[in-house]
C-alpha cells in the first residue's frame, strides 16, 4: 500500500480523498493555490505545497507544478479527484513517466472515452446500446442532412470533445440544420479547440441514468448499480438519487450485467461511470466518465462500499474488495448539490461564511470543506457542499432530506439550499416522475 498520496484537487473532494487516505493509514499531501491557503484540506493534510496563484490555469491545471510538488514531497501516488486534470490523459502519462502511481484508469482509456466519437465506436464494439446517429464525425451540412433524414428529426448536433451543453444544438428540421450546425462547430472550437461534431437522434423526455463500474485492469469488473441524474439545469446536475425511481430490479440487473461485461472486456482499471439516456424502457449510451463522480456518495450509501478506498486499493495493485455476487443494494439515497449561488438568478455568490452548521442525525452525511470564517473564493466552481441522506425507502429518504435541509445553515454567501427545498416539494419529484427536461420547465414556471 502507498505511504503517501498527493491530492491534486481542492474543496470537498480533496477533503473526501484525505479522509479515505487517513482511514487507510496513508499520509497526504495537499497542493493549493494562494487563494486556498486556508482551505480545510490544506489544514488537515500532513503536508501542503503552494503550486501557484488563484487562477486554475496557473495552479490546479499546472502540470509541472503538481509533478514538482509530488517529487518534493516524495509522494507514491497522485489522486486527481474529479474535474481539473482528472480526465487528462497527458497528465496521467506524465505522472506514470515520473514513476508515480496514477490513481485512475489507464491513460489510453481516458483518451479513448474522452473523445465522444471514439467512445461511441468503443461502446458499440463492447455491445452497449447506442442512440441512433452518425457513425463518426459529420463535416458538412450535406453529410448531416443525410444522417438526419435516415434517423428522423429532431436531431442533436454535439461536440466530439465537449460537455456541459457547449457545442450542442437541437435541430428541428433540414432548413435550420446548416446554420445551427455552424453555431455548434463554432462553440466547440471556442470551448475545446476542436470543432468536430456528430449527430444523434433527439429523444423527447429521457431520463439520465448512469451506472457505477469498477475494474481491476486485468479483466475483473463489477457494477455498483445506477444513479438517476435527471434533475439538471443547463446540462449541470442538481440532485441525484440511487436507485432510480424509473427502474425495477430486473432492469437494474440486466443493464448492470451489460456494463459489467463491457468494463471487463475493456480491461478497465479503477472507477468509471457509464452514462445513458433512458426512455420507454430502452437505454442509450452517451458517454463514459473515467473518474470518480461528484454524486458517488449515493452509491456508497446504498452499497456500503467506499469508492475512494476502492480506487486506492486497485491503483496499488490489490484485487477488488468484493465480487459482483457480494454487492448488495439496500435502501434509497439522495444527494443535493449546494452551490454558492443566488437561488433565483444563479449568479455566483462568493465571500465569507459568517455562520456554518451542518445537519446531522442518523443517515445524514455532509461533504463540505466549509467552516465558520472561511472565505469562498470567486475563482472556482461554485459547489460548496453535498448533502446526502439515506433511508430504507425513498419516502423515508425524502422525509429525512426535508429535515436535513431545514437544519442546514450557511450564512454570508447566498446558496441554493432554498432551491433544493422547493424542488423536493414539487409533486413530480415526490412521485419520481421527471425527465432531464423537467427542472428547466419547472424553473421557468417559477420565474413567470
Amino acid at each position: 500500500m502507498f505511504g503517501k498520496v498527493l491530492i491534486a484537487n481542492r474543496g470537498e473532494i480533496a477533503l473526501r480523498i484525505h479522509r479515505a487516505c487517513r482511514e487507510m493509514g496513508i499520509r497526504t499531501v495537499a497542493v493549493h493555490s494562494t487563494a486556498d491557503a486556508d482551505a480545510m484540506h490544506v489544514r488537515l493534510a500532513d503536508e501542503a505545497i503552494c503550486i501557484g496563484p488563484p487562477s486554475a490555469t496557473d495552479s490546479y491545471l499546472n502540470i509541472p507544478a503538481i509533478i514538482s510538488a509530488a517529487e518534493i514531497a516524495q509522494a507514491d501516488a497522485i489522486h486527481p479527484g474529479y474535474g481539473f486534470l482528472s480526465e487528462n490523459a497527458r497528465f496521467a502519462e506524465i505522472v506514470e513517466k515520473h514513476k508515480i502511481v496514477w490513481i485512475g484508469p489507464d491513460p489510453e482509456h481516458i483518451r479513448k472515452m474522452g473523445d465522444k466519437v471514439e467512445a461511441k465506436r468503443t461502446a458499440a464494439a463492447l455491445g452497449l446500446p447506442l442512440v441512433p446517429g452518425s457513425d463518426g464525425p459529420v463535416n458538412t451540412p450535406e453529410e448531416a442532412i443525410a444522417v438526419a433524414n435516415e434517423i428522423g428529426y429532431p436531431v442533436l448536433v454535439k461536440a466530439a470533445s465537449g460537455g456541459g451543453g457547449r457545442g450542442m444544438k437541437v435541430i428541428p428540421d433540414a432548413a435550420s440544420l446548416p446554420s445551427l450546425m455552424a453555431q455548434a462547430k463554432a462553440e466547440a472550437k471556442a470551448a475545446f479547440g476542436d470543432d468536430t461534431v456528430y449527430i444523434e437522434k433527439y429523444l423527447n423526455e429521457p431520463r439520465h441514468i448512469e451506472f457505477q463500474v469498477f475494474g481491476d485492469g486485468k479483466g475483473g469488473a463489477i457494477h455498483l448499480g445506477e444513479r438517476d441524474c435527471s434533475l439538471q439545469r443547463r446540462h449541470q446536475k442538481v440532485l441525484e438519487e440511487a436507485p432510480s425511481p424509473a427502474l425495477n430490479g430486473d432492469q437494474r440487473a440486466e443493464m448492470g450485467e451489460i456494463v459489467r461485461q463491457a468494463v471487463a472486456k475493456l480491461k478497465y482499471r479503477g472507477a468509471g461511470t457509464m452514462e445513458f439516456l433512458y426512455e420507454d424502457g430502452k437505454f442509450y449510451f452517451i458517454e463514459m466518465n473515467t473518474r470518480l463522480q461528484v454524486e458517488h456518495p449515493v452509491t456508497e450509501a446504498v452499497t456500503g462500499i467506499d469508492l475512494v478506498r476502492e480506487q486506492i486499493r486497485v491503483a496499488a495493485g490489490l484485487p477488488l474488495s468484493v465480487t459482483q455476487e457480494q454487492v448488495r443494494f439496500e435502501g434509497h439515497a439522495i444527494e443535493c448539490r449546494i452551490n454558492a449561488e443566488d437561488p433565483l438568478t444563479f449568479a455566483p455568490s462568493p465571500g465569507r461564511v459568517t455562520d456554518f452548521h451542518a445537519p446531522g442525525g442518523l443517515h445524514v452525511r455532509v461533504d463540505s470543506a466549509l467552516y465558520d470564517g472561511y472565505r469562498i473564493p470567486p475563482y472556482y466552481d461554485s459547489l460548496i457542499a453535498k448533502l446526502i441522506v439515506y433511508g430504507s425507502t425513498r419516502n423515508e429518504a425524502l422525509m429525512r432530506l426535508r429535515r436535513a435541509l431545514e437544519e442546514f445553515v450557511i450564512h454570508g454567501p447566498k446558496t441554493t439550499i432554498p432551491l433544493q427545498q422547493a424542488i423536493i416539494e414539487a409533486p413530480e419529484f415526490i412521485d419520481g416522475e421527471y425527465s432531464i427536461k423537467w427542472l428547466e420547465r419547472w424553473l421557468a414556471s417559477r420565474a413567470a
